[in-house]
């Protein structure tokens, strides 16, 4: 800003700026995107007088490693103006300014890049500014973020920068040089899709109303600058054939978003047999696995039988009851009495004896006319039970209850 503004002129009888422009209106932008062939993703942007070109690199390993983040990519911008971008020969190399705006700049894409994508990666961003105009770090700014999207990096949504000022007393959108110079504000802001601000900075001074002012025009702005950037990507992408993969890139999708089906899409009875023809294969794949299993855990002495498996399933049901009818014979424990277990059944009549095997405990199963009744044996130091000791055990069992019950009868009658 400068205090010589009162010598300046900036707006013609008809309220119109030096350059023809109303207050509320922004510079001439011109984008082509791609221009580097070298580069991940590229960028080069005209905005009145201003030209600039974007470079992203990435993303790739960082170095060196000491940088490296183990959970995101690092994010790197470097905006550099040419000795020969300005009318006076600027001095080449980093200075104050140009290490201030890589920073705020960088600080503007944070919010929008999903860095959590590429852990130890770097992200770099190179902005050279060619000519200079006023308003280059938002030029750079809008470079960048149409380099990003051509590089494929994905982001939340495009990053739109505009600047707003305070020249002869009046709030105006987009300053030339001149009013850069001469101006009694400069208000540069980024913003996302949605709104959010990514940077603002402010050179001058401005009421609370004027700033409310500047805020509202410049958020304008920024639409402006948007619905441009998106016309740009039509423009490249569509004539690629590649619109509809970077939008996705580029525009967060909803998680609640509702699918649509198409209703029109009939299956022919191809498909239709093709499926069954799957199905069967793939059960029938199951079913034989199954047996070899079973068939493998009998011939190692391993039972592994789970009550009312297959229950509903005659055909599997005669099966398991095969192998139970086989380990049965083997073990010649057929029979064996359950006494007060069950005052219904009759004592003498023949039981089928299933041991389940699990880590802490065993449950012998007698099965009586459709009837089962469970007796849990849990022993934390055994590992397994003979057939012939567990059919032992019970009968044993039996003939204790009944020898308690005579002795309490005998008591009673005396």
């Amino acid at each position: 800003m400068s205090s010589n503004q009162n010598d300046v002129v900036f707006f013609d009888e008809n309220g119109l700026r030096t350059d023809g422009r109303k207050p509320d209106e922004i510079r001439p932008m011109k984008i082509k995107i791609g221009v580097l062939s070298r580069a991940n993703g590229s960028c080069y942007l005209e905005w009145g007088a201003n030209k600039v070109l974007a470079a992203v690199y990435g993303p790739r390993e960082a170095h060196p490693k000491r940088t490296q983040r183990a959970g995101q990519a690092i994010i790197r911008y470097r905006y550099n103006m040419q000795s020969f971008s300005v009318e006076d020969r600027a001095r080449p190399g980093p200075s104050r300014r140009s290490s201030e705006i890589s920073k705020v700049s960088r600080e503007a894409f944070e919010p929008v890049i999903i860095s959590d994508a590429y852990p130890k990666a770097a992200i770099d961003i190179f902005v050279e500014v060619l000519q200079a105009d006023a308003g280059t770090r938002t030029a750079a700014i809008n470079a960048a973020s149409l380099a990003l999207v051509d590089a494929g990096i994905p982001i939340r949504g495009l990053v739109s920068a505009c600047a707003v000022g305070k020249v002869g007393g009046k709030i105006v959108l987009d300053l030339n040089k001149p009013e850069d110079n001469y101006g009694e504000a400069d208000l540069p802001i980024a913003m996302t899709e949605d709104g959010k601000i990514t940077l603002v900075q402010m050179d001058g001074h401005l009421s609370p109303s004027e700033f409310e002012e500047a805020m509202a025009l410049v958020q304008k702005g920024c639409r402006q600058v948007l619905e441009i950037q998106k016309a740009a990507l039509m423009e490249k992408f569509a004539a690629d054939g590649n619109f509809d993969e970077v939008v996705e890139g580029v525009v967060e999708i909803e998680e609640d978003a509702e699918v649509e089906f198409d209703d029109d899409v009939v299956l022919s009875d191809e498909d239709i047999e093709e499926f069954v023809n799957n199905v069967s294969e793939r059960l029938a794949k199951g079913v034989s696995e199954l047996i070899k299993k079973y068939e493998e855990s009998l011939e190692a002495g391993e039972i592994d039988l789970a009550s009312g498996l297959f229950e509903n399933d005659d055909s599997l049901n005669e099966f398991v009851e095969g192998i139970v009818g086989d380990m049965m014979e083997d073990t010649d424990a057929c029979a064996c009495t359950c006494g007060d277990l069950n005052d219904d059944y009759d004592d003498e009549e023949d039981a089928d004896i299933f041991i389940i095997e699990s880590d802490d405990e065993i449950d012998i199963v007698a099965e009586f006319d459709d009837e089962i009744d469970v007796i849990e044996i849990i022993d934390d130091d055994m590992d397994a039970i003979d057939l012939d000791e567990a059919a032992d055990d019970l009968s044993g069992e039996d003939n204790k209850d009944r020898a308690s019950c005579q002795s309490e009868n005998d008591e009673e009658e005396q």
